[in-house]
């Protein structure tokens, strides 16, 4: 089974994802880490992260592999440095690049491939563009003021801090022309705003009970 989980930033994709993998025996597959990888390489090279080619140019000598919760970037771990605000902001500017998109969802979709019952994948165009013919699609959506909540818990900063970064990674987001975040038609949209985490995985598991009957 396929599962693609899509949303913005604070939604509880991830959470949820995990919680979902975890309760199916499935493999997780966090495809934001992937562009944020790659966002941390060009930072450390010092690119011009709007210059498409020069980010391009670093994908024939990198590697990103997903290996249980670690992030692996050319055979070295970068789980946490992944994490930092800097990153996040960075991946959100090289998502934008068709040759990065291009070069993620053919690695993505090797992934799930070699994943023999299946995944549980998340990130923000999995359902529209990566996995289109996903067994089932969720689309995570949740209230502004509560993303802004949950991202400054998760970033143990501030949430005056927290609202610029995410009104921009929501801009970029939506209004990129190649694989803008938006649920896809046959997605279930699940408002997460006042719903646990627990609450949410019944309700996935739920309708995939219903759907398999």
């Amino acid at each position: 089974m396929i599962i693609a989980v899509d949303g913005p930033a604070g939604s509880g994709k991830s959470t949820v994802a995990r919680a979902l993998a975890t309760a199916l025996s499935l493999r997780h597959i966090d495809t934001g880490a992937m562009y944020r990888a790659l966002a941390l390489k060009a930072l450390r090279r010092g690119l011009d992260l709007e210059d498409e080619g020069a980010v391009v140019g670093l994908l024939p000598d990198t590697s990103i592999e997903l290996a249980s919760d670690r992030v692996l970037l050319d055979g070295e771990e970068v789980t946490g440095e992944i994490r930092d605000r800097k990153v996040t902001s960075a991946a959100s500017v090289i998502a934008e690049h068709p040759g990065v998109r291009r070069w993620m969802v053919t690695n993505q979709r090797r992934i799930v491939k070699e994943e023999p019952s299946g995944a549980v994948v998340e990130g923000r165009d999995i359902g529209t563009v990566v996995l289109p013919n996903a067994d089932l699609k969720v689309f995570l959506t949740a209230a502004h003021e509560e993303r802004v909540r949950r991202r400054a818990v998760e970033t143990g900063t501030t949430e005056q801090e927290i609202v610029e970064d995410l009104i921009s990674r929501d801009d970029r987001d939506t209004r990129r022309s190649l694989s803008p975040l938006r649920a896809a038609e046959d997605a279930i949209t699940l408002d997460s705003t006042s719903l646990s985490v627990q609450q949410v995985l019944q309700q996935v598991l739920q309708i995939i009970g219903e759907r398999s009957r």
